[in-house]
Parts: C-alpha cells; sequence; structure tokens
C-alpha cells in the first residue's frame, strides 16, 4: 500500500502545481479555455463555463505523457 501512497501523492503535487502555472499563465497566447466546442452560457447575472474540448485535450495530452513514461519505465 505504501506505492499507491506515494502514487497518490504524486499526482496530488503535480495537480498542485498544474494549477499554479494556470492561475500565473492564464494570458499565454495557448488557446487553452477558449477552444472552439467550450460551452460559454452568459445571463443577466450568471456565467457558466464548461471547457469540454479544452478538458479533452489536455488528457489526449497527458494520456500520451504518462503512457510515454510508463513504457518507458519497463
Amino acid at each position: 500500500m505504501s506505492e499507491m501512497g506515494k502514487i497518490l501523492v504524486f499526482f496530488g503535487i503535480l495537480m498542485v502545481v498544474l494549477g499554479l502555472l494556470l492561475i500565473f499563465f492564464e494570458k499565454l497566447p495557448l488557446g487553452l479555455g477558449k477552444l472552439p466546442g467550450d460551452i460559454v452560457v452568459k445571463r443577466d447575472n450568471f456565467v457558466f463555463y464548461f471547457p469540454i474540448v479544452t478538458s479533452l485535450l489536455l488528457s489526449l495530452i497527458l494520456t500520451l505523457l504518462l503512457n510515454l513514461l510508463f513504457s518507458l519505465k519497463k
């Protein structure tokens, strides 16, 4: 169970670092969060934002990266 704990801590730290990068570098011209297909609903005093295409793209990139890292480890 020790290995599982280490993996969870690693991914927790990774998520914190990625969150901080998104906060500090949100002005970068990457277009993340403003891709076609991201859902934005603006009403009088309400804004609903669901970055579905951005989430899919980040999921694909992270999946490929982690598969590459784990295949090199073997």
